[in-house]
């Protein structure tokens, strides 16, 4: 028998129910999207110089995407190193294009939010790649921006003189401060992994571990190939006097050393005592300057949206290649098809005194492949 009334008061807790559903729903969506989301998008999104900035930082910072709490307060505090975090940022992505270039992942950005999409969500080589070659992007950036002057909280290098430097030589200049960079990037990058509490041989925890392993071997790629520059001076180029000073190398060398830690890259898995260890124990323990993953690599052959694979579907191949940019491999079996381009070059170029030099233009139709 139903009590009068009953079936209004359950009419009325029916919408509150609903909006705890939906707020619960909303929350974890945001939380996904939290998580999904990574400080990279600073390089796809353009950060305000610091006289750009209003008065009191905090919503620039707050309405910057991608960061975490720990990344948002540094923000706060060095409003005027965001713009060349961003540029690292972009410097680190545009190094993982042109390594995978010939590769079936080939290091696409697919938003603006997390940047390379599901795909980081795997633990792979690709990801510590990743990881490693934008930390050094930052450190790359900050170090350079310290030496030109742009950054209050830094300026030129203040590492030592070399001991076999000759002694006629001047120790000075206005060296990158590499030293200031590793040590910001080091607190920036790393706040996301530090930040979070995990249970103990997690395997969240083991990816936080994986992470801060690769994005300390991408800080130290940029430390330990500075290297000393040097200039001459004297009458008539004579050279009787050098001063020297410390220099960061081209990036594109970092980015190669860090292409051959990822092709060496070491398997690991969390213990429980919270620790990484080689999966295999007959290999020899990574060091701090080498890459780590603990997940296998997907294929990247079809388009998937688990993994956040994209396919090899219309990339263009190389038919005589036996490497992984060859159809037969960055095709997976599928075959390709040919199809002819018209390519424009400059040819039969001559000096003019003086001084330049006069081209003409070529055409030459070439045929190309791309996979099925």
């Amino acid at each position: 028998m139903l009590v009068p009334g009953h079936w209004d008061g359950l009419r009325l807790t029916m919408p509150s129910l609903m909006s705890l559903f939906t707020a619960a729903l909303l929350s974890s969506w945001a939380q996904l999207l939290t998580d999904a989301s990574s400080w990279w998008s600073l390089a796809l999104n353009p950060v305000q110089r610091p006289e750009m900035f209003i008065i009191g930082a905090q919503p620039v910072c707050s309405q910057l995407p991608g960061l975490s709490p720990g990344q948002r307060k540094l923000c706060q505090l060095y409003q005027e190193h965001m713009s060349y975090i961003g540029e690292g940022a972009k410097t680190g992505i545009r190094e993982c294009q042109h390594q995978f270039r010939q590769r079936r992942w080939n290091c696409s950005a697919v938003d603006n939010t997390s940047v390379f999409g599901r795909v980081m969500q795997i633990g792979s080589r690709e990801t510590a790649f990743t990881y490693a070659v934008s930390a050094a992007g930052v450190v790359n950036a900050i170090s350079r921006a310290c030496r030109e002057g742009e950054l209050s909280t830094c300026g030129c290098s203040r590492t030592a003189r070399p001991k076999d430097l000759p002694r006629d030589w001047l120790w000075g200049g206005c060296g990158d401060n590499v030293e200031y960079g590793y040590r910001f990037a080091k607190e920036f990058v790393d706040a996301r992994e530090r930040e979070k509490n995990f249970a103990k041989g997690s395997e969240e925890q083991g990816r936080a571990l994986m992470n801060l392993q690769n994005n300390e071997a991408g800080r130290r790629a940029v430390y330990k190939m500075a290297d000393v520059a040097c200039k001459c001076h004297g009458v008539s180029g004579s050279c009787s006097l050098k001063t020297c000073w410390l220099q960061l190398a081209e990036f594109r060398k970092v980015g190669d050393r860090l292409k051959e830690k990822y092709d060496s890259a070491a398997a690991m898995r969390i213990t429980r005592q919270g620790k990484l260890e080689l999966a295999n124990s007959r290999f020899n323990q990574p060091t701090p300057e080498d890459l780590v993953y603990v997940d296998p690599s997907p294929d990247y052959c079809l388009r998937n949206e688990t993994t956040g694979s994209l396919g090899t579907q219309g990339r263009l191949c190389n038919k005589t290649s036996e490497g992984m940019d060859g159809c037969e491999l960055m095709c997976c079996g599928r075959g390709y098809d040919r199809f002819k381009s018209v390519q424009v070059e400059r040819c039969h170029c001559r000096f003019h005194w003086c001084c330049f030099v006069r081209c003409k233009k070529c055409t030459e139709i070439v045929d190309q492949y791309v996979c099925k």
